[in-house]
């Protein structure tokens, strides 16, 4: 991902193109460095790097799962951990 400018705070993040949601966007280069701040539900906020983003169109944030570390996999894994089914 070139463009952290297309990047806006509020994208949903996803691990997957067409998977569920698993947090969102809270800010975009901080500091101006080429990062962004995202919140994983139930999980808190991560910094990942623009070199970790696959892609970001029509609001959402495509994470390439091969540059993240394994914490912030494991709290994606967990992310819908509290849902109640049906609600």
């Amino acid at each position: 991902m070139d463009n952290v400018n297309a990047i806006e705070i509020g994208f949903q993040v996803y691990l997957e193109e067409g998977a569920d949601p698993c947090g969102g966007v809270r800010r975009v280069s901080p500091g101006g460095r080429p990062e962004v701040v995202v919140y994983i539900e139930n999980g808190g906020e991560f910094t990942v790097p623009v070199s970790s983003i696959r892609s970001a169109h029509d609001g959402k944030v495509i994470l390439d799962r091969t540059q993240l570390d394994q914490p912030l996999l494991d709290t994606i894994a967990h992310a819908h951990d509290r849902e109640v089914p049906g609600l």
